[in-house]
């Protein structure tokens, strides 16, 4: 019998820790038809406005998804604002997962890029966009 396992965090600080708990109430694995399922990520961003926005990942047979971190964006976009001041995201065990480079490149080419925070393990660490991609198509 398989268990899932769950990641423990270790995260002191008050606003990565609501970044991180808002993450992770989104993930809400569901499968949408054969060819669709979603959920299986969730992320937030949090604005410099501070307000948080969260989505999911959609993941199709054909490549046609949208990473979580992506799909918070656009719902941040869709509410009028465009400035992030940190992103994070996490599976359905709760383990922090750095954005992949669909999502940095993405992030990258917000206008206020060069300062978004992202959290990118368990204890807490955050580390600056530019600083993982430092070499950017923008």
């Amino acid at each position: 019998m398989l268990t899932k396992q769950m990641h423990t965090v270790s995260i002191v600080d008050e606003k990565i820790k609501k970044l991180y708990d808002a993450a992770k109430a989104a993930v809400n694995p569901k499968k949408i038809s054969e060819q669709m399922c979603s959920g299986g990520v969730g992320a937030a961003v949090i604005t410099k406005k501070g307000n948080i926005y969260k989505g999911v990942c959609i993941d199709t047979d054909c490549s046609l998804g949208m990473c979580a971190e992506r799909n918070a964006i656009s719902t941040m976009i869709t509410n009028g604002e465009f400035e992030i001041e940190m992103v994070a995201a996490v599976d359905k065990s709760g383990k922090v997962l750095p954005p992949c480079g669909a999502c940095r490149e993405f992030m990258l080419q917000l206008r206020n890029s060069s300062d978004i925070k992202v959290l990118v393990d368990d204890k807490g660490t955050v580390i600056m966009l530019r600083d993982l991609v430092p070499y950017s198509y923008s």
